[in-house]
Protein backbone atom coordinates (compact mmCIF):
# COMPACT_ATOMS: atom_id res chain seq x y z
CA UNK A 1 0.00 0.00 0.00
CA UNK A 2 2.89 2.43 0.97
CA UNK A 3 4.25 1.71 -2.51
CA UNK A 4 1.20 2.49 -4.22
CA UNK A 5 0.50 5.73 -2.32
CA UNK A 6 4.32 6.91 -3.41
CA UNK A 7 3.61 5.56 -7.05
CA UNK A 8 0.04 7.74 -7.26
CA UNK A 9 2.20 11.28 -5.43
CA UNK A 10 4.62 10.48 -8.57
CA UNK A 11 2.18 10.36 -11.23
CA UNK A 12 0.09 13.56 -9.39
CA UNK A 13 3.50 14.86 -10.15
CA UNK A 14 3.88 14.17 -13.59
CA UNK A 15 0.19 15.34 -13.90
CA UNK A 16 1.51 18.95 -12.42
CA UNK A 17 4.25 19.44 -14.83
CA UNK A 18 2.46 18.42 -17.14
CA UNK A 19 -0.41 20.69 -16.70
CA UNK A 20 1.69 23.99 -16.20
CA UNK A 21 4.11 23.28 -19.51
CA UNK A 22 0.00 22.93 -21.00
CA UNK A 23 -1.28 26.44 -19.56
CA UNK A 24 2.55 27.84 -20.65
CA UNK A 25 2.34 27.27 -23.70
CA UNK A 26 -1.44 27.12 -25.06
CA UNK A 27 -2.48 30.45 -22.68
CA UNK A 28 0.81 32.51 -22.84
CA UNK A 29 2.19 31.82 -25.83
CA UNK A 30 6.13 29.93 -26.37
CA UNK A 31 8.60 30.51 -23.92
CA UNK A 32 12.68 30.27 -23.96
CA UNK A 33 13.36 27.22 -25.72
CA UNK A 34 15.98 26.23 -23.18
CA UNK A 35 13.64 26.08 -20.51
CA UNK A 36 11.10 24.28 -22.71
CA UNK A 37 13.56 21.34 -23.25
CA UNK A 38 14.51 21.08 -19.51
CA UNK A 39 11.00 21.16 -18.61
CA UNK A 40 10.67 18.49 -21.20
CA UNK A 41 13.34 16.12 -19.82
CA UNK A 42 11.88 16.49 -16.06
CA UNK A 43 9.10 15.26 -17.66
CA UNK A 44 9.72 12.80 -19.38
CA UNK A 45 12.26 11.09 -16.16
CA UNK A 46 8.81 11.15 -13.93
CA UNK A 47 7.03 9.26 -16.64
CA UNK A 48 10.14 6.80 -16.59
CA UNK A 49 10.05 6.13 -13.18
CA UNK A 50 6.41 5.91 -12.70
CA UNK A 51 6.15 3.42 -16.10
CA UNK A 52 9.06 1.60 -14.20
CA UNK A 53 7.35 0.42 -11.24
CA UNK A 54 4.43 -0.43 -13.24
CA UNK A 55 5.89 -3.58 -13.73
CA UNK A 56 6.64 -4.47 -10.04
CA UNK A 57 3.45 -3.78 -8.99
CA UNK A 58 1.71 -5.26 -11.43
CA UNK A 59 0.10 -7.65 -8.69
CA UNK A 60 -0.98 -4.67 -6.16
CA UNK A 61 -3.16 -3.51 -8.91
CA UNK A 62 -4.75 -6.14 -9.00
CA UNK A 63 -6.04 -5.81 -5.90
CA UNK A 64 -7.12 -2.14 -6.20
CA UNK A 65 -10.82 -1.58 -7.01
CA UNK A 66 -11.76 -1.29 -10.89
CA UNK A 67 -12.55 2.24 -10.83
CA UNK A 68 -9.36 3.62 -9.09
CA UNK A 69 -7.28 1.12 -11.72
CA UNK A 70 -9.10 2.63 -14.53
CA UNK A 71 -7.79 6.55 -13.04
CA UNK A 72 -3.76 5.37 -12.39
CA UNK A 73 -3.81 3.32 -15.74
CA UNK A 74 -4.71 6.11 -17.76
CA UNK A 75 -0.98 7.82 -18.06
CA UNK A 76 -0.40 10.47 -20.29
CA UNK A 77 -4.27 11.00 -21.08
CA UNK A 78 -4.49 12.06 -17.28
CA UNK A 79 -3.54 15.41 -18.47
CA UNK A 80 -5.94 18.10 -18.75
CA UNK A 81 -6.94 19.41 -22.46
CA UNK A 82 -7.38 23.28 -23.28
CA UNK A 83 -10.89 22.59 -23.49
CA UNK A 84 -10.72 21.66 -19.28
CA UNK A 85 -8.55 24.75 -18.22
CA UNK A 86 -10.23 27.63 -16.34
CA UNK A 87 -11.39 30.11 -18.61
CA UNK A 88 -10.89 28.66 -21.38
CA UNK A 89 -13.17 26.03 -23.52
CA UNK A 90 -14.61 27.54 -26.17
CA UNK A 91 -12.67 31.20 -25.33
CA UNK A 92 -9.32 30.24 -24.79
CA UNK A 93 -6.71 33.05 -23.27
CA UNK A 94 -4.97 34.74 -26.62
CA UNK A 95 -1.49 34.33 -26.59
CA UNK A 96 -1.02 38.00 -26.65
CA UNK A 97 -3.24 40.36 -25.12
CA UNK A 98 -2.87 43.51 -26.72
CA UNK A 99 -5.30 46.55 -27.69
CA UNK A 100 -8.49 45.41 -29.19
CA UNK A 101 -8.85 42.27 -27.64
CA UNK A 102 -11.88 41.30 -25.46
CA UNK A 103 -11.45 38.96 -23.29
CA UNK A 104 -12.43 37.50 -19.52
CA UNK A 105 -8.65 37.42 -18.30
CA UNK A 106 -8.17 40.92 -19.19
CA UNK A 107 -10.44 42.33 -16.38
CA UNK A 108 -7.79 39.92 -14.16
CA UNK A 109 -5.03 42.03 -15.76
CA UNK A 110 -6.42 45.84 -15.27
CA UNK A 111 -7.20 44.77 -11.64
CA UNK A 112 -3.60 43.21 -11.14
CA UNK A 113 -2.41 46.92 -13.06
CA UNK A 114 -4.71 49.42 -10.56
CA UNK A 115 -3.30 47.06 -7.25
CA UNK A 116 0.18 48.03 -8.35
CA UNK A 117 -0.74 51.86 -9.36
CA UNK A 118 0.04 51.65 -13.16
CA UNK A 119 -3.72 52.03 -13.67
CA UNK A 120 -6.46 54.52 -12.17
CA UNK A 121 -8.46 52.74 -9.91
CA UNK A 122 -11.75 51.47 -11.76
CA UNK A 123 -14.33 48.84 -12.18
CA UNK A 124 -12.17 46.10 -14.59
CA UNK A 125 -13.48 45.30 -17.71
CA UNK A 126 -12.86 42.60 -20.37
CA UNK A 127 -11.72 45.14 -23.05
CA UNK A 128 -8.00 45.86 -23.87
CA UNK A 129 -8.69 49.40 -24.59
CA UNK A 130 -5.49 52.30 -25.08
CA UNK A 131 -5.81 53.35 -21.60
CA UNK A 132 -4.63 49.42 -20.70
CA UNK A 133 -2.26 49.27 -23.42
CA UNK A 134 -0.46 52.56 -21.74
CA UNK A 135 -0.34 51.07 -18.15
CA UNK A 136 1.04 47.94 -19.58
CA UNK A 137 4.01 49.92 -21.64
CA UNK A 138 4.75 51.38 -18.05
CA UNK A 139 5.05 48.58 -16.33
CA UNK A 140 7.35 47.41 -18.99
CA UNK A 141 9.39 50.32 -18.67
CA UNK A 142 9.67 49.88 -15.13
CA UNK A 143 10.81 46.30 -15.29
CA UNK A 144 13.18 46.71 -18.49
CA UNK A 145 10.96 45.07 -21.04
CA UNK A 146 9.97 45.80 -24.77
CA UNK A 147 7.47 48.92 -24.75
CA UNK A 148 4.86 47.61 -27.07
CA UNK A 149 2.28 48.02 -24.41
CA UNK A 150 1.49 44.28 -25.10
CA UNK A 151 0.80 41.62 -22.96
CA UNK A 152 3.19 38.26 -24.27
CA UNK A 153 4.11 35.71 -21.89
CA UNK A 154 7.21 37.46 -20.27
CA UNK A 155 4.94 40.75 -19.29
CA UNK A 156 2.26 38.90 -18.28
CA UNK A 157 3.79 36.63 -16.01
CA UNK A 158 5.32 39.69 -14.47
CA UNK A 159 2.46 41.31 -13.68
CA UNK A 160 0.79 38.57 -11.95
CA UNK A 161 3.93 37.90 -9.89
CA UNK A 162 3.56 37.72 -6.54
CA UNK A 163 6.94 39.86 -6.35
CA UNK A 164 5.57 42.46 -8.58
CA UNK A 165 6.60 45.90 -7.90
CA UNK A 166 4.42 48.85 -6.95
CA UNK A 167 4.52 51.78 -9.89
CA UNK A 168 7.90 54.29 -8.78
CA UNK A 169 9.98 56.23 -11.33
CA UNK A 170 13.08 58.00 -10.48
CA UNK A 171 16.04 59.74 -12.23
CA UNK A 172 16.30 59.10 -16.29
CA UNK A 173 12.96 57.96 -16.75
CA UNK A 174 10.63 59.97 -19.11
CA UNK A 175 6.62 59.48 -20.09
CA UNK A 176 3.58 61.65 -19.64
CA UNK A 177 2.76 59.91 -16.29
CA UNK A 178 6.58 61.82 -15.22
CA UNK A 179 4.63 65.37 -16.88
CA UNK A 180 1.64 64.63 -14.28
CA UNK A 181 4.10 64.17 -11.23
CA UNK A 182 6.34 67.62 -12.62
CA UNK A 183 3.28 69.56 -13.24
CA UNK A 184 1.98 68.64 -9.39
CA UNK A 185 5.62 69.33 -8.12
CA UNK A 186 5.91 72.71 -10.04
CA UNK A 187 1.69 73.73 -8.35
CA UNK A 188 3.05 72.77 -5.26
CA UNK A 189 6.05 75.07 -5.40
CA UNK A 190 8.81 72.28 -5.31
CA UNK A 191 9.28 73.04 -8.79
CA UNK A 192 10.06 76.68 -9.84
CA UNK A 193 9.74 77.44 -13.17
CA UNK A 194 7.24 75.78 -16.06
CA UNK A 195 9.85 74.79 -18.27
CA UNK A 196 10.74 72.43 -15.82
CA UNK A 197 7.38 70.33 -16.82
CA UNK A 198 9.35 68.34 -19.41
CA UNK A 199 8.28 65.14 -19.04
CA UNK A 200 12.34 64.26 -18.27
CA UNK A 201 12.40 63.30 -14.85
CA UNK A 202 16.05 64.89 -14.26
CA UNK A 203 17.87 66.20 -11.46
CA UNK A 204 15.83 69.53 -10.87
CA UNK A 205 13.15 67.11 -10.95
CA UNK A 206 15.19 64.50 -8.44
CA UNK A 207 15.79 67.50 -6.38
CA UNK A 208 12.25 68.84 -6.12
CA UNK A 209 11.01 65.07 -4.66
CA UNK A 210 13.63 65.36 -2.69
CA UNK A 211 12.64 68.48 -0.87
CA UNK A 212 8.41 67.37 -0.93
CA UNK A 213 9.27 64.14 1.06
CA UNK A 214 11.71 65.88 3.70
CA UNK A 215 9.24 68.46 4.41
CA UNK A 216 6.49 66.19 4.53
CA UNK A 217 8.59 63.47 6.81
CA UNK A 218 9.32 60.86 4.44
CA UNK A 219 11.92 58.75 3.13
CA UNK A 220 14.01 61.60 1.17
CA UNK A 221 15.18 59.29 -1.34
CA UNK A 222 14.42 60.95 -4.50
CA UNK A 223 12.10 58.66 -5.93
CA UNK A 224 8.72 58.91 -6.92
CA UNK A 225 6.89 55.40 -4.90
CA UNK A 226 3.48 54.69 -3.45
CA UNK A 227 4.12 56.53 -0.41
CA UNK A 228 5.24 60.03 -2.61
CA UNK A 229 2.31 59.36 -5.34
CA UNK A 230 -0.54 59.13 -2.54
CA UNK A 231 0.69 62.63 -1.09
CA UNK A 232 0.90 64.23 -3.97
CA UNK A 233 -3.28 64.10 -4.02
CA UNK A 234 -4.12 64.23 -0.89
CA UNK A 235 -5.13 67.22 1.74
CA UNK A 236 -2.43 66.35 3.95
CA UNK A 237 0.23 67.61 1.54
CA UNK A 238 2.81 70.25 2.98
CA UNK A 239 3.83 72.98 0.17
CA UNK A 240 6.85 74.29 -0.71
CA UNK A 241 5.95 78.27 0.11
CA UNK A 242 3.14 80.40 0.18
CA UNK A 243 0.83 78.85 2.70
CA UNK A 244 -0.47 78.83 6.20
CA UNK A 245 1.98 80.62 8.09
CA UNK A 246 4.06 82.81 5.71
CA UNK A 247 4.53 86.29 5.55
CA UNK A 248 5.76 88.42 3.01
CA UNK A 249 5.10 91.22 0.19
CA UNK A 250 3.94 88.55 -2.44
CA UNK A 251 1.82 87.27 0.48
CA UNK A 252 0.29 90.96 0.53
CA UNK A 253 0.14 91.77 -3.08
CA UNK A 254 -2.23 89.03 -3.22
CA UNK A 255 -4.28 89.37 -0.33
CA UNK A 256 -5.16 93.03 -1.78
CA UNK A 257 -5.55 91.15 -5.40
CA UNK A 258 -8.21 88.98 -3.09
CA UNK A 259 -9.45 92.06 -1.38
CA UNK A 260 -10.77 93.62 -4.63
CA UNK A 261 -12.23 90.88 -5.96
CA UNK A 262 -14.28 90.62 -3.06
CA UNK A 263 -12.95 87.51 -1.82
CA UNK A 264 -10.89 88.84 1.09
CA UNK A 265 -12.82 90.06 3.90
CA UNK A 266 -10.45 91.44 6.42
CA UNK A 267 -7.51 94.10 5.94
CA UNK A 268 -4.63 92.78 3.98
CA UNK A 269 -1.61 93.07 6.17
CA UNK A 270 1.05 90.04 4.18
CA UNK A 271 0.63 87.22 6.67
CA UNK A 272 -0.75 84.35 5.34
CA UNK A 273 -3.67 83.18 7.67
CA UNK A 274 -6.92 81.28 8.25
CA UNK A 275 -8.82 84.58 6.77
CA UNK A 276 -6.14 83.85 3.36
CA UNK A 277 -6.88 80.20 3.26
CA UNK A 278 -10.60 80.89 3.25
CA UNK A 279 -10.32 83.75 0.27
CA UNK A 280 -7.63 81.77 -1.88
CA UNK A 281 -9.82 78.37 -1.45
CA UNK A 282 -12.99 80.63 -2.20
CA UNK A 283 -11.31 82.15 -5.25
CA UNK A 284 -9.87 78.59 -6.44
CA UNK A 285 -13.39 77.04 -6.68
CA UNK A 286 -14.97 80.46 -8.37
CA UNK A 287 -12.30 79.78 -11.09
CA UNK A 288 -11.58 76.39 -12.11
CA UNK A 289 -8.52 75.51 -10.30
CA UNK A 290 -7.88 73.14 -7.61
CA UNK A 291 -9.09 73.84 -3.97
CA UNK A 292 -6.17 73.65 -1.67
CA UNK A 293 -5.99 76.50 -0.29
CA UNK A 294 -2.49 77.64 -1.87
CA UNK A 295 -0.56 80.34 -3.61
CA UNK A 296 0.71 77.95 -6.07
CA UNK A 297 1.90 78.97 -9.50
CA UNK A 298 -1.59 79.08 -11.24
CA UNK A 299 -3.86 80.41 -8.60
CA UNK A 300 -1.51 83.26 -8.66
CA UNK A 301 -1.90 83.58 -12.51
CA UNK A 302 -5.20 83.37 -12.05
CA UNK A 303 -5.66 85.75 -9.94
CA UNK A 304 -3.75 88.99 -11.40
CA UNK A 305 -5.62 87.35 -14.93
CA UNK A 306 -8.19 90.18 -15.96
CA UNK A 307 -10.59 87.15 -16.75
CA UNK A 308 -10.61 86.67 -12.68
CA UNK A 309 -14.12 85.83 -11.76
CA UNK A 310 -15.24 88.16 -8.37
CA UNK A 311 -16.63 86.47 -5.68
CA UNK A 312 -20.28 85.84 -5.19
CA UNK A 313 -22.57 83.37 -3.47
CA UNK A 314 -24.10 81.47 -6.31
CA UNK A 315 -25.56 77.90 -7.45
CA UNK A 316 -24.22 74.96 -5.37
CA UNK A 317 -23.01 77.08 -2.50
CA UNK A 318 -24.07 76.82 1.32
CA UNK A 319 -23.56 78.41 4.74
CA UNK A 320 -24.97 81.00 6.64
CA UNK A 321 -24.54 83.66 4.03
CA UNK A 322 -26.82 81.92 1.78
CA UNK A 323 -29.14 81.47 4.48
CA UNK A 324 -29.13 85.31 5.49
CA UNK A 325 -29.55 85.88 1.07
CA UNK A 326 -32.43 83.16 1.80
CA UNK A 327 -34.40 85.24 4.57
CA UNK A 328 -33.90 89.03 2.58
CA UNK A 329 -35.34 86.98 -0.48
CA UNK A 330 -38.25 85.92 1.72
CA UNK A 331 -38.70 89.56 2.98
CA UNK A 332 -39.14 90.91 -0.62
CA UNK A 333 -41.34 88.11 -1.69
CA UNK A 334 -39.45 86.29 -3.98
CA UNK A 335 -39.09 83.15 -1.61
CA UNK A 336 -40.91 81.20 0.47
CA UNK A 337 -39.82 80.60 3.75
CA UNK A 338 -40.04 76.92 3.20
CA UNK A 339 -37.16 77.59 0.94
CA UNK A 340 -34.98 79.22 3.60
CA UNK A 341 -32.34 76.07 3.65
CA UNK A 342 -28.37 77.56 3.42
CA UNK A 343 -28.14 75.83 0.17
CA UNK A 344 -28.49 78.05 -2.91
CA UNK A 345 -29.78 75.56 -5.23
CA UNK A 346 -32.08 76.53 -8.66
CA UNK A 347 -34.77 77.28 -6.09
CA UNK A 348 -33.00 80.29 -4.73
CA UNK A 349 -31.15 81.53 -7.97
CA UNK A 350 -34.75 81.69 -9.98
CA UNK A 351 -35.48 83.96 -7.14
CA UNK A 352 -32.46 86.08 -7.37
CA UNK A 353 -32.82 86.33 -10.90
CA UNK A 354 -36.32 87.68 -10.38
CA UNK A 355 -35.01 90.11 -7.78
CA UNK A 356 -32.34 91.17 -10.17
CA UNK A 357 -34.98 91.76 -12.67
CA UNK A 358 -37.57 94.00 -10.54
CA UNK A 359 -34.53 96.41 -9.45
CA UNK A 360 -32.88 96.95 -12.76
CA UNK A 361 -29.39 94.32 -12.36
CA UNK A 362 -27.95 91.94 -14.56
CA UNK A 363 -29.83 89.15 -13.98
CA UNK A 364 -27.26 86.18 -13.71
CA UNK A 365 -28.70 84.97 -10.66
CA UNK A 366 -25.49 85.31 -8.38
CA UNK A 367 -25.50 87.75 -5.52
CA UNK A 368 -22.60 89.84 -5.89
CA UNK A 369 -21.62 93.05 -4.67
CA UNK A 370 -24.64 95.07 -5.75
CA UNK A 371 -26.72 92.61 -5.68
CA UNK A 372 -26.09 92.28 -2.13
CA UNK A 373 -26.16 96.07 -1.26
CA UNK A 374 -29.62 96.10 -2.98
CA UNK A 375 -30.64 93.74 -0.58
CA UNK A 376 -29.41 94.18 2.41
CA UNK A 377 -29.94 98.15 1.51
CA UNK A 378 -33.24 98.38 1.48
CA UNK A 379 -35.70 100.45 -0.79
CA UNK A 380 -35.55 97.15 -2.78
CA UNK A 381 -38.74 96.05 -4.92
CA UNK A 382 -41.25 93.53 -3.65
CA UNK A 383 -42.26 90.82 -5.85
CA UNK A 384 -45.88 91.01 -7.57
CA UNK A 385 -45.79 87.45 -7.68
CA UNK A 386 -45.96 84.28 -5.80
CA UNK A 387 -42.74 82.72 -4.09
CA UNK A 388 -40.55 79.87 -5.96
CA UNK A 389 -41.24 76.82 -5.22
CA UNK A 390 -38.84 73.66 -5.27
CA UNK A 391 -39.65 70.13 -6.33
CA UNK A 392 -39.96 71.17 -10.05
CA UNK A 393 -36.57 72.63 -10.25
CA UNK A 394 -35.33 69.66 -7.96
CA UNK A 395 -36.37 67.24 -10.76
CA UNK A 396 -35.24 69.78 -13.68
CA UNK A 397 -31.72 69.59 -12.41
CA UNK A 398 -31.49 65.95 -12.35
CA UNK A 399 -32.87 65.56 -15.71
CA UNK A 400 -30.79 68.25 -16.97
CA UNK A 401 -27.45 66.87 -15.34
CA UNK A 402 -28.33 62.91 -16.57
CA UNK A 403 -28.77 64.26 -19.95
CA UNK A 404 -25.42 66.32 -20.11
CA UNK A 405 -24.14 63.40 -18.42
CA UNK A 406 -25.21 60.96 -21.73
CA UNK A 407 -24.37 63.49 -24.35
CA UNK A 408 -20.94 62.50 -23.89
CA UNK A 409 -21.49 58.81 -23.66
CA UNK A 410 -18.29 57.48 -25.86
CA UNK A 411 -15.70 60.27 -25.78
CA UNK A 412 -12.15 58.58 -24.62
CA UNK A 413 -10.93 58.86 -21.37
CA UNK A 414 -7.84 61.01 -21.01
CA UNK A 415 -5.80 61.06 -17.55
CA UNK A 416 -6.65 65.05 -16.00
CA UNK A 417 -9.07 65.68 -18.97
CA UNK A 418 -11.75 68.02 -18.23
CA UNK A 419 -13.79 67.96 -21.18
CA UNK A 420 -15.70 68.93 -23.47
CA UNK A 421 -14.60 65.36 -25.45
CA UNK A 422 -11.93 63.93 -23.32
CA UNK A 423 -12.31 63.28 -19.86
CA UNK A 424 -11.10 61.44 -16.29
CA UNK A 425 -13.56 60.13 -13.99
CA UNK A 426 -13.12 63.42 -11.70
CA UNK A 427 -12.90 65.99 -14.61
CA UNK A 428 -16.04 64.27 -16.13
CA UNK A 429 -18.15 65.02 -12.98
CA UNK A 430 -17.02 68.57 -12.92
CA UNK A 431 -17.66 69.31 -16.52
CA UNK A 432 -21.20 67.66 -16.06
CA UNK A 433 -22.02 69.86 -13.24
CA UNK A 434 -20.90 72.96 -14.18
CA UNK A 435 -22.99 72.37 -17.70
CA UNK A 436 -25.67 71.44 -15.86
CA UNK A 437 -25.78 75.12 -13.89
CA UNK A 438 -24.04 73.93 -10.41
CA UNK A 439 -20.61 75.81 -9.24
CA UNK A 440 -17.99 73.62 -8.72
CA UNK A 441 -15.00 73.60 -8.80
CA UNK A 442 -12.15 70.74 -10.06
CA UNK A 443 -11.97 68.00 -7.22
CA UNK A 444 -9.48 65.04 -7.20
CA UNK A 445 -11.40 61.87 -6.55
CA UNK A 446 -9.50 61.80 -3.20
CA UNK A 447 -10.81 65.42 -2.58
CA UNK A 448 -14.52 64.54 -3.42
CA UNK A 449 -14.22 62.40 -0.01
CA UNK A 450 -15.08 65.74 1.64
CA UNK A 451 -16.75 68.36 -0.35
CA UNK A 452 -18.68 69.82 2.31
CA UNK A 453 -22.09 71.79 0.43
CA UNK A 454 -23.88 69.00 -0.55
CA UNK A 455 -25.80 66.87 1.07
CA UNK A 456 -23.96 63.79 2.80
CA UNK A 457 -25.23 59.94 1.47
CA UNK A 458 -23.63 57.71 3.87
CA UNK A 459 -25.53 54.78 2.47
CA UNK A 460 -25.13 52.94 -0.68
CA UNK A 461 -28.70 51.77 -0.65
CA UNK A 462 -29.77 55.39 -0.48
CA UNK A 463 -28.09 56.86 -3.39
CA UNK A 464 -30.79 58.62 -6.16
CA UNK A 465 -30.29 59.39 -10.08
CA UNK A 466 -28.35 63.25 -10.01
CA UNK A 467 -26.08 61.58 -6.84
CA UNK A 468 -22.49 61.90 -6.88
CA UNK A 469 -20.99 58.53 -6.13
CA UNK A 470 -17.47 58.39 -4.88
CA UNK A 471 -15.66 54.90 -4.38
CA UNK A 472 -12.56 54.52 -3.59
CA UNK A 473 -10.23 56.32 -6.10
CA UNK A 474 -12.79 56.99 -8.57
CA UNK A 475 -16.25 59.28 -8.72
CA UNK A 476 -19.21 58.95 -11.22
CA UNK A 477 -23.03 59.99 -11.78
CA UNK A 478 -25.56 57.61 -10.48
CA UNK A 479 -28.07 57.36 -13.29
CA UNK A 480 -31.27 55.71 -11.78
CA UNK A 481 -32.16 52.07 -12.24
CA UNK A 482 -28.85 50.57 -11.15
CA UNK A 483 -26.77 52.30 -12.61
CA UNK A 484 -23.71 55.22 -13.01
CA UNK A 485 -22.67 57.27 -15.94
CA UNK A 486 -18.29 57.73 -15.61
CA UNK A 487 -15.33 57.97 -17.72
CA UNK A 488 -14.01 55.37 -17.25
CA UNK A 489 -10.70 54.28 -17.53
CA UNK A 490 -10.61 50.14 -17.69
CA UNK A 491 -13.35 50.91 -20.41
CA UNK A 492 -11.35 53.80 -21.98
CA UNK A 493 -14.11 56.10 -22.15
CA UNK A 494 -17.51 57.25 -21.02
CA UNK A 495 -20.07 54.75 -19.93
CA UNK A 496 -23.63 53.86 -18.56
CA UNK A 497 -23.27 51.06 -16.54
CA UNK A 498 -24.28 48.90 -13.93
CA UNK A 499 -23.60 49.79 -10.38
CA UNK A 500 -22.57 46.49 -9.30
CA UNK A 501 -21.15 44.99 -6.72
CA UNK A 502 -17.92 46.61 -7.08
CA UNK A 503 -19.41 50.01 -6.82
CA UNK A 504 -20.99 48.77 -3.26
CA UNK A 505 -17.70 46.82 -1.93
CA UNK A 506 -15.47 49.91 -2.84
CA UNK A 507 -17.96 52.74 -1.52
CA UNK A 508 -17.30 55.62 0.20
CA UNK A 509 -19.72 57.87 0.19
CA UNK A 510 -22.42 60.32 -2.35
CA UNK A 511 -23.39 63.59 -2.63
CA UNK A 512 -26.66 64.97 -3.41
CA UNK A 513 -26.28 68.06 -6.01
CA UNK A 514 -30.29 68.85 -5.73
CA UNK A 515 -32.35 68.94 -2.80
Amino acid sequence: MIKIQQRNMKIHKFLLAGAAALVLTGCLGTGDSSTAVSDAASTETVKAEAEEENKSLAAAQEQIPVQTVQVLSMGESLLPSLSDLPEQGENPIPSLLRAGVEHPYVASLQQRLMELGFMDNDEPTQYFGTVTESAVKIFQRQNGLEQDGIAGAETLAAIMSPDAKYYAVSKGTQGEDIKRIQTRLYELGYLAEASQVSGNFGDDTEAAVIKLQEINVLNADGKVGRQTMNLLYSDEIKPNYLSYGEKSDVVLASQQRLKTLGYLTTTPDGAYGDDTVAAVKQFQSRNDLVVDGYLGPSTRAALQSDQAVPNGVTLGDQGEAVTRIQQLLNQYGYLSSSNITGYFGEVTEQAVKNFQKSNGLSADGSVGQQTMNKLAGGGASKSGGSSSGSSSAKGSGVSSLLSIARSKLGKPYVWGAKGANSFDCSGFVYWCLNQAGVRQSYLTSSGWRNVGKYTKITKFNNLQAGDIIVVSGHVGIVSGGGNVIDASSSHGRVVERSLSSWWRNNFICGWRIFG
